[in-house]
C-alpha cells in the first residue's frame, strides 16, 4: 500500500534522493508556470556579491526568504521569485587588487583602468558555483537562470534614468564637506556605509597645553583623540553657557595655570589638588587668542582664537574642543560660521603632506605618538592615556577611516525627511520595534547621502561638466548620450574608461564636456533593483508595475542602514512610494557559546559541514525555532543536530508506525474521517487549532508561531495520541474504531506535511510522496503544488483540547509523584487522587478516570477531599531576601510569617500574589520569591504539586500489586526480545521460561495478559529448545531465561 519506511533515518540520503525528484519533475518551475493567473506575491531578493564563499549567515538569510514564497504559493499566489547578483563596488576591486599585488589607486591607474575593470568583470563570479550548489541544496528556490546582473548596461541605464530624475529635480549636488573617507581605498563613504562598520579601536587620549597670547602663564586645557589633527588646528571651542575655571597647579616646582570647564575638573586632576582661581561663563572665553601648537602652514585667515559652539559637551574630556576644519563636520560649520581658514595638512592617502616636514608621508595613525612625543618636548603635553571607544573603519578594507575635507556630489535626502519617516510608518516591521527605534532614528536624523566615490568598478555618475565654464548637464539613458555625442553609443560599455571618452561641445561656451570622474555608491547600485532589474522604463513597463512594491523582503540588521534604507530612500524620492511593505530584519549569528563568529577566534562554522551531517531541513528548522528573527541566536552543528534528535525522528517515527501497520492492515484511509472516540476528536480539534494558528502566523510573518506549534503538536501526537492509540491499531480485528484510528492519524500526517513545506520542505515532500500520492494518483505531484490546509472549525471543540491538557498535565504530575516514591512506571498502584483549580477540572477527572488508570498503571481514580488530605505546608521567610529588604523590621516580619495559617499561605503564594502580613499596625507585601514553601507529603502517600493542582500516589503494595508488576517486568523483556530477534511487529511466537518461584507464580497468574501482549501462541515453563533466540535477566530480586521461536 504504503512503500516500507524505516524507523532509521539517514537525513541527508533522505534529502538528496528529494533534490533529484525536484530537479527530474522541474518542480521549482512548475510551482511557477502553475500558479500564472493567480494573485501575485512579489518577493525582492537581496542581490549578494559572488566573489566570496557564502557562509552560515547566508543561509539564515536565505532560510527566512525562502518560507513565505513557499506558502504564498501554496495559497495559489503567483510567486516570480527573480534572483539578482551585486557586481559593482569596493569589495570586488580590493579582490583584484590583492591578485595584482596592488595597495594603491596610482598602480592601478598606471595598469590601465580598462585592463583592471575587465579582470573585475571576470572576478565577481569567481565563486557562483559555491553560491548556487549552496542555494539548491538549502531549497532556496530562487530563479538564477533569469538573474539581474547590476554590471549589465541595461541595468546601469536604467540606474542612470533614475538619476537624471534627481537631476532634474535639483536633487544631486556637489559639496565641500568633511566626509567619512578610506585613504586605503582612497574614497568617501556615505553615512549608512560607515554604520556598517564601527569595531573598537585604542586610541591615544591626549590633554594639551594652548597658551595665550595675552596671559603666557595661562594655557587652555585642550583633549583630543586625534592627535594627527592638531597640525590642521585653527581655533578652540567653548560652550557659552557651560562655567569654566581658571586653575592652578604646581608643574615641577613651578605654578601654572589652566581653563577647563569646571564640572570635568575632578576628572581631569583626580586626586591632585588644585586651587580654582576664578570661575567664568564660556561666553567671556569668545574671541580669546591662543599661540597655535604648530606653524606648518601659514592661514590665510585670522585663527587661533576661542569660538562658540552649543555642540560642545562636558561628558568627556575638558571642556574645550580643538577645531580642524580640514577633519571634522561640525568644525567645518564653524569655520563657515567665523570664517576660520582651513588647513589642508593631509593627501587623499592618508599621509602627511610635504610641509608637514618631521613627519611628511607618514600614515596619520602611526605619526600619532611621534606628535605626542614632540609636544612633551616642548612643554604643552599635559596628559597622555590610551582610550578605549567604537570608532568607524572601512566595512570592505578594514582600514580606519578619516573624516576629511572633500569635494563629493551628494543626494538632497534631507529635504525628504517627513516624508521617509511617514512612509516608513506604514511598512509592517518584524520585530516590531525596528520601525521606530533603529531603522525609524536612522530616518529621523537623515542626512544627505553622499553618492560619489571615487574608484575605477561600478556605475558611473552620468554628470558632464564643461572643462571651461563648469556648465553641468545629467545624462538619464543611452539615447540621450548618443543625442549629445552626436554619434551612436549604443554598443558602448557604460563603465570606466569607456563611458570617459564621450565628450561634446559645451552649449554654453563651446568648450568641451567631460564626465566627472566619479562613480556612485554601490548600494544606490543595489536600492535601485525595483527599477534596474527589469530595464525600466525603457522596457518592461507592465512587469515593473506588477512586481512594485514588493510585498516581502528580508535581510539581516546591517541593513538596516545598507539595502532596507538605500530601496526605501530610493523609491521615496523617485515616486513617493514604499519600495517593500512587510520586511523581517535578522538578528546577527553567533557560535555556540554564544561568541561573535571570526577567523581569528576560529569559531567560524562552514555551512557544508551542517549540511552534510544534519541536512538542510534541520539546519532551517533551527534557525526558525531558537529564537525570534531579530534576535542574536547561537549555533553550532550540535545545536542542528538535536532538532533531528528531539523533533525529525519523533515525527518519524509516528510516520514509520503508521505506514508500517497500514501495510500489515491495508485500510481505507480519508483526509475527512470519522472520529469514533475522544482521543481522535481531540487530535482532530488540536490539528485545525494548529492550521489555524500557523496560518495565521504566516499571514503575519510570525516564523516562531509559523514553526513552533508543529513540533508542540508533534510530540502531542507521538507522546499522547500514538500512545494511547497502539492497541487500536496492534487489535487483530478490523473495525470502525480501528479504521478511525487509521484515518485520524493519517489526517495528522498529511496535514502536518503541507504544514511544513515551507519551512522543513525535504522532510515535507518525502511525507507528502508516500502518504498522499500513493493513495490519489490525482493528486499535485508535490507537496510544494499542492494547497494548504483548510482549518475546519466545525472540528474544533475547545472545551475537549482543555479537559485533554489537564489530563496530560494531571498525568505528567502522577509521574513526578511516583518517581519520588521510587516506584517504577510499570509497577501498579492502588490509587491516585487528583485537586484540581476548579468545578469543570473535577468533572474531566471523573469523565477521563480510564486514561489516568492506564496512564499511571493504577487501579482506581478520586479527587482530594482537599489539598491536605494528602499534603501539608510549611512557609519558611528567606532570611537573605527579606534581610537585605527590611533591614531590623526583618525578625518581627518573619515572626508574623510563620504565625499565619501554612495552608492559606500556601494557596496565595502558589497562585502568584504576595502576601500580606500585619506587623506593629503597619502591613507588609511578602512576595513569592522572597519565602520558600514546602509540600510535606502524609504517610502513606507520594505527591506532586504545581500550583493549584495535586497528584498524590498510594504507594503501599499488595501482592497481587507486586505480582502483576513483575509480569509487567517480563513483558517488557519479551518484547526487547522480539525486536532483537528482529520480528515482524504481526509475527506469532512460542514461549519458553525458566523462572524462580516468586516469577513463575507471578506469570501464570497472568498468563492470558502476557500472551495478549505479546503475541504468543503458547508459554511453556521449561529450556528453551535449541536454535531460540534467549535473554537472561534479573529484576525485584527474581531471575528468569527465555527463549523464543517464531511459529
Amino acid at each position: 500500500m504504503f512503500k516500507p519506511v524505516s524507523p532509521k533515518l539517514n537525513v541527508t540520503s533522505m534529502e538528496e534522493n528529494v533534490l533529484k525528484f525536484w530537479k527530474h519533475a522541474e518542480i521549482f518551475k512548475k510551482t511557477v508556470e502553475q500558479r500564472q493567473g493567480g494573485p501575485e506575491y512579489v518577493f525582492y531578493e537581496g542581490p549578494p556579491t559572488a566573489n566570496g564563499k557564502p557562509g552560515v549567515h547566508h543561509v539564515l538569510a536565505r532560510a527566512f526568504k525562502d518560507m513565505f514564497p513557499r506558502y504564498k504559493i501554496m495559497r495559489g499566489y503567483h510567486v516570480s521569485r527573480r534572483g539578482g547578483w551585486d557586481t559593482h563596488g569596493l569589495p570586488v576591486e580590493i579582490e583584484v587588487e590583492k591578485q595584482l599585488g596592488f595597495n594603491n589607486k596610482q598602480q592601478i591607474e598606471e595598469y590601465g583602468i580598462d585592463k583592471f575593470n575587465e579582470l573585475c568583470k571576470k572576478s565577481v563570479f569567481t565563486y557562483i558555483r559555491d553560491w548556487e550548489r549552496l542555494t539548491d541544496r538549502i531549497a532556496f528556490w530562487v530563479d538564477l537562470e533569469d538573474a539581474y546582473v547590476t554590471y549589465t548596461n541595461d541595468y546601469i541605464e536604467s540606474v542612470w534614468w533614475i538619476l537624471k530624475n534627481f537631476w532634474d529635480k535639483d536633487l544631486l549636488y556637489k559639496g565641500y564637506k568633511v566626509v567619512p573617507y578610506c585613504p586605503r581605498c582612497g574614497t568617501p563613504l556615505s553615512d549608512h556605509e560607515v554604520a556598517l562598520g564601527y569595531d573598537e579601536a585604542t586610541d591615544p587620549s591626549v590633554f594639551v597645553r594652548m597658551p595665550l597670547v595675552d596671559q603666557p602663564d595661562v594655557s587652555l586645557l585642550v583633549w583630543t583623540t586625534t592627535p594627527w589633527t592638531l597640525p590642521g588646528n585653527v581655533a578652540v571651542a567653548a560652550h557659552p553657557d557651560v562655567e569654566y575655571v581658571f586653575v592652578e597647579r604646581d608643574n615641577n616646582g613651578t605654578k601654572e595655570k589652566l581653563v577647563l570647564a569646571k564640572s570635568l575638573v575632578q576628572k581631569v586632576f583626580g586626586d591632585e589638588p588644585v586651587r580654582i582661581l576664578e570661575t567664568i561663563k564660556g561666553k567671556k572665553l569668545s574671541g580669546v587668542k591662543y599661540h597655535p601648537l604648530f606653524t606648518f602652514l601659514p592661514p590665510d585667515k585670522p585663527a587661533h582664537f576661542v569660538v562658540l559652539g552649543d555642540f560642545v559637551t562636558t561628558e568627556d574630556g575638558t571642556g574645550l574642543v580643538h577645531m580642524a576644519p580640514a577633519f571634522g563636520a561640525e568644525d567645518m560649520d564653524m569655520a563657515r560660521e567665523h570664517n576660520l581658514p582651513v588647513l589642508m595638512t593631509v593627501l587623499p592617502d592618508g599621509t602627511f603632506i610635504p610641509e608637514v616636514k618631521p613627519w611628511r608621508g607618514v600614515f596619520v595613525k602611526d605619526a600619532d605618538p611621534f606628535i605626542i612625543e614632540d609636544l612633551d618636548a616642548r612643554g604643552l603635553l599635559f596628559k597622555a592615556e590610551a582610550y578605549t571607544h567604537t570608532y568607524p573603519f572601512c566595512w570592505r578594507c578594514h582600514t580606519p577611516l578619516l573624516y576629511y575635507a572633500r569635494e563629493s556630489w551628494y543626494i538632497r535626502t534631507s529635504a525628504f525627511r517627513d516624508q521617509l519617516v511617514d512612509l516608513n510608518n506604514t511598512i509592517n516591521w518584524v520585530p516590531e520595534h525596528m520601525k521606530e527605534g533603529r531603522f525609524g532614528n536612522w530616518l529621523s536624523n537623515n542626512i544627505d547621502w553622499a553618492l560619489s566615490r571615487e574608484r575605477y568598478w561600478g556605475t558611473p555618475l552620468p554628470i558632464w561638466e564643461c572643462e571651461s565654464c563648469t556648465h553641468r548637464e545629467g545624462v538619464g539613458s543611452v539615447q540621450e548620450l548618443s543625442e549629445k555625442a552626436g554619434r551612436d553609443l549604443s554598443e558602448l560599455d557604460l563603465h570606466r574608461p569607456y563611458v570617459d571618452q564621450v565628450h561634446w561641445d559645451c552649449p554654453e561656451c563651446g568648450e568641451k564636456m567631460a564626465r566627472v570622474p566619479d562613480l556612485i555608491d554601490v548600494w544606490f547600485d543595489s536600492g535601485s533593483m525595483p527599477v534596474a532589474q527589469w530595464h525600466y522604463p525603457f522596457e518592461n513597463q507592465e512587469k515593473f508595475k506588477e512586481q512594485f512594491p514588493a510585498d516581502y523582503i528580508c535581510e539581516a540588521v546591517d541593513q538596516t542602514r545598507g539595502w532596507f534604507y538605500s530601496l526605501h530612500a530610493i523609491s521615496t524620492l523617485l515616486f513617493g512610494e514604499v519600495s517593500y511593505k512587510n520586511v523581517i530584519c535578522l538578528g546577527l549569528i553567533l557560535d555556540g557559546e554564544g561568541q561573535k563568529m571570526s577567523k581569528s577566534k576560529g569559531n567560524i562554522i562552514a555551512p557544508w559541514d551542517v549540511l552534510s551531517a544534519h541536512g538542510a531541513d534541520a539546519f532551517r528548522w533551527y534557525l526558525y525555532t531558537a529564537t525570534p528573527p531579530g534576535n542574536e541566536r547561537r549555533f553550532s552543528s550540535e545545536l542542528v543536530g538535536e532538532v533531528i534528535r528531539s523533533f525529525t525522528l519523533t515525527l518519524w517515527n509516528v510516520y514509520s508506525f503508521f505506514v508500517t501497520y497500514a501495510n500489515l492492515d491495508k485500510p481505507t484511509v480519508t483526509t475527512l474521517p470519522i472520529a469514533t472516540s475522544d482521543l481522535d476528536r481531540w487530535l482532530l480539534s488540536e490539528l485545525n487549532v494548529l492550521v489555524r494558528d500557523v496560518t495565521e502566523a504566516y499571514e503575519n510573518y510570525d516564523v516562531p508561531n509559523a514553526t513552533r506549534p508543529i513540533e508542540a503538536f508533534v510530540e502531542k501526537m507521538s507522546t499522547w495520541y500514538l500512545r494511547r492509540s497502539r492497541r487500536r491499531f496492534w487489535k487483530s480485528e478490523s473495525d470502525s474504531d480501528k479504521q478511525a484510528a487509521y484515518s485520524t492519524l493519517y489526517t495528522a500526517l498529511v496535514t502536518v506535511a503541507k504544514l511544513l513545506a515551507p519551512s522543513m520542505p525535504f522532510l515535507a515532500e518525502e511525507l507528502y510522496q508516500n502518504l498522499v500520492l500513493v493513495v490519489d494518483e490525482t493528486a499535485p505531484e508535490s507537496v510544494h503544488l499542492a494547497k494548504w490546509p483548510e482549518m475546519l472549525p466545525e472540528m474544533i471543540d475547545e472545551s475537549l483540547n482543555r479537559d485533554m491538557a489537564l489530563v496530560m498535565r494531571l498525568v505528567s504530575l502522577g509521574h513526578s509523584a511516583r518517581q519520588k516514591a521510587n516506584r517504577k512506571v510499570r509497577q501498579p498502584l492502588s490509587e491516585v487522587a487528583f485537586s484540581v483549580g476548579n468545578a469543570s477540572e473535577r468533572k474531566a477527572v471523573e469523565t477521563y478516570a480510564d486514561l489516568f488508570t492506564d496512564e499511571l498503571n493504577v487501579k482506581q481514580v478520586r479527587l482530594l477531599d482537599t489539598a491536605t488530605e494528602a499534603i501539608s505546608h510549611t512557609v519558611k521567610p528567606l532570611p537573605k531576601q527579606l534581610g537585605q529588604k527590611y533591614g531590623n523590621k526583618f525578625p518581627a516580619i518573619q515572626k508574623a510569617i510563620l504565625g499565619l495559617n501554612a495552608e492559606e499561605a500556601t494557596r496565595t503564594l502558589l497562585a502568584g500574589q504576595s502576601l500580606r502580613v500585619q506587623v506593629n499596625g503597619d502591613s507588609y507585601d511578602v512576595l513569592p520569591e522572597e519565602v520558600e514553601v514546602k509540600a510535606l507529603a502524609k504517610e502513606g502517600f507520594a505527591v506532586a504539586e504545581e500550583g493549584a493542582y495535586v497528584a498524590a500516589l498510594v504507594t503501599d503494595l499488595t501482592p497481587e500489586l507486586v505480582q502483576e508488576g513483575l509480569a509487567r517486568e517480563f513483558v517488557r523483556r519479551v518484547q526487547d526480545l522480539r525486536k532483537n530477534a528482529d520480528l515482524d511487529v504481526a509475527d506469532r511466537i512460542e514461549l519458553f521460561v525458566e523462572a524462580s518461584p516468586g516469577l513463575r507464580s507471578a506469570l501464570e497468574a497472568h498468563r492470558d495478559y502476557i500472551t495478549a501482549e505479546t503475541l504468543t501462541s503458547n508459554l511453556v515453563f521449561g529450556s528453551p529448545p535449541q536454535g531460540a533466540s534467549t535473554v537472561e535477566d534479573g529484576f525485584e530480586d527474581e531471575k528468569v531465561t527465555v527463549g523464543l521461536m517464531k511459529k
